[in-house]
């Protein structure tokens, strides 16, 4: 394991949690961030800039043995801001890298550069099929890490599935909130499809993990994600069960639907954005069998389990949710737009 560990995004939800962890292990922790964690007592050094500046990245690097990339952008920021910040981003911090001698920096990508992937479980060796400008940001971040990786770089690729647990909001909130407020929730379709998730304590095993391992395992491309989930419907309704209202998931016809979350996309109007919805509406889960079998990589949480721990959290949030924050991280609420107008509805 190394012991100087410098995190990029370390006011995020998965730098926070990961800096937190490894302060906890005895590490020595320097997290890079625009902002300030907001995590009282957080126990780490912390340098505030941007992931794009070449020279304060090589500086924040000196002496440190790896670096975790986590910073990047939401795919609700505007297309030419995802790709600065995720593309060139990820060259910056790579190259920081080189420049400032660290032997390994590992890569935190997305299953999202599968696109929409008919075949599932979806394997490593699926071919990257970007849909919109999230997904080709996080598909060329990863052909940079790749370039690294063959001048002799130890540039382990993890991939995860949406994570979730204490300190995640976005889209969750709207799910949160509606559940707290006694209310049905609306799902595309008849909400059966299987959609995997993953614990945000299971990622942050995942990266210790390749942070200790043998350079020629740590160096490869993995799916991280839960080993046990169901379907859309029931991850939804384990929600409703919770919050005590007895209220249930609502069917909403596909293709109506559909067509008004893309008119409502396009007008600024709601949080939902294309490659989502078109989500929910078939299979999506990845193979985990690399991971377990050269990483030893074992999730203990469920879906389940990590969906009604992060609204366990949420609850115990109440005052923070007031804060008016605008939704820019994965830690705020993101503001439902016409989608809070729908909720009469339900």
């Amino acid at each position: 394991m190394a012991e100087r560990i410098v995190v990029t995004g370390s006011a995020g939800m998965l730098g926070g949690a990961l800096a937190r962890h490894l302060v906890g292990q005895g590490r020595d922790v320097v997290g890079v961030d625009l902002r300030l964690s907001p995590d009282p007592g957080y126990g780490w050094r912390q340098r505030i800039g941007d992931i794009r500046d070449t020279a304060l990245l090589t500086d924040a690097m000196a002496g440190a043995d790896a670096v975790v990339h986590c910073a990047g952008a939401l795919p609700s920021y505007p297309a030419a801001q995802i790709h600065d910040v995720i593309v060139h981003g990820t060259r910056s911090v790579l190259e920081a890298g080189r420049r400032a001698g660290v032997e390994r920096v590992v890569h935190i990508s997305s299953t999202a550069v599968y696109g929409l992937p008919k075949l599932v479980p979806t394997p490593e060796d699926h071919p990257r099929e970007p849909v919109d400008p999230y997904t080709r940001a996080k598909s060329a971040a990863e052909e940079v890490a790749e370039e690294y990786r063959a001048d002799g770089m130890c540039v382990p690729i993890l991939r995860p599935k949406t994570f979730v647990g204490p300190g995640r909001m976005g889209l969750f909130a709207m799910l949160f909130e509606w559940a707290e407020e006694g209310r049905n929730f609306p799902v595309l379709g008849d909400g059966n499809t299987r959609n995997q998730m993953l614990a945000i304590e299971d990622l942050v095993e995942a990266v210790v993990g390749v942070l200790s391992a043998p350079a020629d395992v740590a160096g490869d491309t993995y799916n991280i994600a839960a080993a046990e989930f169901g379907t859309v419907r029931e991850n939804f309704q384990a929600v409703l069960d919770a919050a005590g209202h007895g209220k249930r998931v609502v069917s909403l016809p596909a293709r109506p639907a559909l067509a008004g979350l893309r008119i409502l996309e396009r007008m600024r109007l709601s949080p939902v954005y294309g490659r989502l919805a078109h989500k929910l509406l078939d299979d999506s889960y990845v193979s985990i069998d690399k991971a377990r079998d050269r990483l030893g990589f074992r999730p203990r949480l469920s879906n389940r389990e990590a969906i009604l721990r992060t609204y366990e959290w949420w609850q115990e949030q109440r005052q923070a949710r007031s804060s008016g924050r605008a939704g820019r991280t994965s830690r705020d609420a993101w503001r439902q737009g016409a989608l809070s107008l729908a909720k009469v509805f339900f």
